[in-house]
């Protein structure tokens, strides 16, 4: 039964100019202090949130995002002071980049925020999509294969240190602690200092391509996964909904359809299906200006992506539109019964399944952030409601 409503926000700013027809990805420049307000226009979003019922509201880890999309470094540091000015809103990252972290840095500052929010941050792990970011941290990214078997080294590390009183770990890129002397004795083991209040800890990935391996290697530590983008429409969800059943068996783990996921979307609320069509196509198309380019729409060819950069040949070549989204499940819009509708459809195909996030497309700007967000958990939302146990009738 769908209870927690989510959203997650990576950080773009309010962009001009958007879609198909529209200034092309890598000709955006914007001044530091129009940069910067992705960070206000994140805290508007969360105060909303807080006070219409939502569940967590998600952010991303990126880096020197001079085009204005993904504009939040630090989603930790974000989290945190998003907790002082909200209530009762987790708040998650949506994910912390471990490639471009120290895994015990990671470990430190996620305890921190654990701690000071009292239980109120959610903490994630992702692989990275960006060379820029990934690959001027030091880490590798072009190199697939280096970039996983990193990542999972930092994973388990992660784990021992959060789940363990001491910890030790030799592994190809970490030997921790170092054998050094230190007041009088050989450095055998570390405590991280302070360990996380809430054990074992509530962590997210993304899936992308749901891979058996990696599937497999979140079933191994509990973590749990968010299913979106191009994986969340139709054929490709079930499709990962069945191997992640199957990767929880082989660790002995039985799960009923849909748990442990969440199943993220984009959405746009509006008088019907054909008007939401109308109005969000333009921020659709600024989304797949972005992401084509990093080659995270699989669909997506060569030819494609270089016909996406010129805004003369775009409108009218063929490319992904919104139409085709909708079709096939991957994005929410219409009015409130035809939304209800669909999710409903997949609370009976999957009854496990518990939380929903609905996210709003690049570009879409602050102003018309809020109303959407406020219209879904206004007209949306309601009908998700835990029925409520009529109390029993008084013996006279």
């Amino acid at each position: 039964m769908i209870t927690k409503f989510d959203s997650l926000y990576a950080g773009h700013v309010d962009l001009d100019n958007v879609g198909y027809a529209g200034t092309p990805i890598n000709d955006r420049r914007y001044s530091n202090e129009h940069l910067a307000s992705a960070l206000e226009k994140a805290q508007s979003m969360a105060v909303l949130m807080d006070g219409h019922g939502y569940n967590a509201f998600w952010m991303a880890e990126h880096h020197f995002q001079r085009e204005g999309t993904e504009c939040i470094p630090n989603v930790l540091l974000m989290a945190l002071h998003l907790t002082h000015v909200t209530k009762n809103l987790k708040i998650g990252c949506g994910f912390n980049i471990t490639p471009m972290w120290h895994p015990l840095r990671l470990a430190e500052d996620y305890a921190m925020a654990d701690i000071l929010s009292n239980g109120r941050v959610i903490f994630g792990l992702g692989r990275g999509y960006h060379t820029r970011e990934v690959e001027t941290f030091g880490s590798p990214l072009l190199d697939q294969a280096a970039n996983r078997e990193l990542y999972e080294e930092q994973t388990d590390i992660i784990f021992k240190a959060f789940n363990n009183e001491s910890f030790s770990h030799k592994g190809k890129h970490y030997t921790l602690p170092p054998e050094v002397p230190y007041r009088g004795y050989t450095l055998k083991e570390l405590t991280l200092v302070p360990r996380p209040l809430r054990l074992p800890v509530e962590t997210w990935q993304p899936i992308q391509g749901g891979s058996a391996r990696a599937l497999e290697f979140m079933a191994k530590h509990g973590i749990q996964g968010m299913v979106g983008g191009g994986s969340a429409e139709g054929g490709a969800m079930h499709k990962v909904v069945l191997g992640w059943q199957e990767a929880h068996a082989k660790q002995g783990k039985h799960i009923e359809l849909g748990e442990r996921l969440c199943f993220g979307f984009h959405f746009y609320m509006a008088d019907s299906r054909a008007d939401g069509i109308r109005r969000a196509a333009k921020y659709y198309e600024e989304n797949m200006k972005m992401f084509g380019e990093l080659r995270l729409v699989r669909a997506m060819t060569d030819e494609q992506v270089e016909i996406m950069r010129d805004p003369k040949l775009a409108p009218t070549a063929k490319l992904p539109r919104i139409e085709d989204a909708v079709n096939a499940g991957g994005f929410l819009t219409g009015n409130a019964q035809e939304v209800i509708d669909h999710l409903k459809s997949l609370e009976a195909k999957y009854p496990a399944l518990d939380r929903i996030s609905v996210s709003l497309s690049v570009g879409v700007p602050k102003s018309e952030a809020l109303e959407q967000l406020q219209r879904f958990a206004e007209e949306v939302m309601p009908a998700f409601r835990k029925a409520k146990v009529p109390e029993p009738a008084l013996v006279k």
